[in-house]
């Protein structure tokens, strides 16, 4: 990879540490598209190099986030280990599907992670009382499947899901969803680890920019009001959406 690459590499990870500290999510599901369409990553290995990305980028942040008392260790930890049976399925699954039925599959989650943004715009999620705990368990798996399949880390569902299943206050679901996406990620993993589709030197280079985009984002989170932070983000999500159906309506009609 030439100077240049490289440079690019750093800069496109430092918007995706920047996403995921300032709302707990988000940054995931930019990998994929900054991977295959920007740097030329094939889709497999993207969704692999993705999640070594994403899950550094978490750990880095959870402990950010902690050290100013927002990360509820006890519960992340449990609702990221719920999820490592779906996240090895879905890493299975990925390697099964052709990579353009993957990328449409994401481009679909990723408008629904949009509205579920936008919708939120105008109100703020108050923390409900504790529910069953086979909700937990079932958030946890859909998480973590989609971790694996797709290679997101899923904080555009994870902090929801602490919110309204776990009870815990949007303060610190944030931090707390960076613990459970680190946990996701390392889980779905393994599937990618042995078949050896990861590009671990563009990973590093990405993960370097991330912990400054990390550092920015965190900083954010304390200043700006979470509404036009969402607002933002579901927007930009919107855009990739399009685009990446764009792209996969362009092979199928080739």
């Amino acid at each position: 990879m030439g100077v240049a690459a490289g440079m690019l590499a750093t800069a496109l990870g430092m918007l995706i540490g920047l996403s995921l500290g300032a709302i707990g999510g988000g940054g995931s599901i930019l990998t994929i598209p900054i991977l295959v369409y920007v740097l030329g990553v094939d889709v497999h290995a993207a969704t692999g190099t993705s999640l070594v990305i994403v899950g550094a980028n978490a750990a880095f942040g959870a402990l950010v986030h902690g050290r100013a008392g927002r990360v509820l260790w006890g519960q992340g930890g449990l609702f990221g280990l719920l999820g490592t049976g779906g996240a090895l399925g879905g890493g299975w699954l990925n390697h099964v599907l052709p990579g353009h039925a993957v990328l449409a599959g994401l481009a679909a989650l990723m408008l629904v992670a949009a509205w579920r943004m936008w919708a939120q715009r105008g109100t703020s999620l108050r923390a409900r009382g504790r529910q069953s705990w086979w909700k937990v368990a079932g958030a946890g798996s859909v998480v973590g499947f989609m971790t694996g399949f797709f290679g997101v880390g899923g904080g555009f569902v994870i902090v929801p899901a602490l919110v309204l299943v776990l009870g815990v206050g949007m303060t610190y679901a944030v931090g707390t969803s960076l613990l459970v996406i680190a946990i996701n990620c390392a889980t779905g993993l393994i599937p990618y680890i042995r078949s050896g589709s990861l590009d671990l030197g563009l990973a590093a280079l990405m993960v370097v920019g991330g912990v400054a985009g990390i550092y920015a984002g965190a900083h954010i989170a304390g200043r700006s009001r979470d509404q036009r932070l969402r607002e933002a983000f579901a927007v930009v999500v919107v855009l990739l959406a399009v685009y990446l159906l764009y792209r996969q309506a362009a092979v199928v009609l080739a």
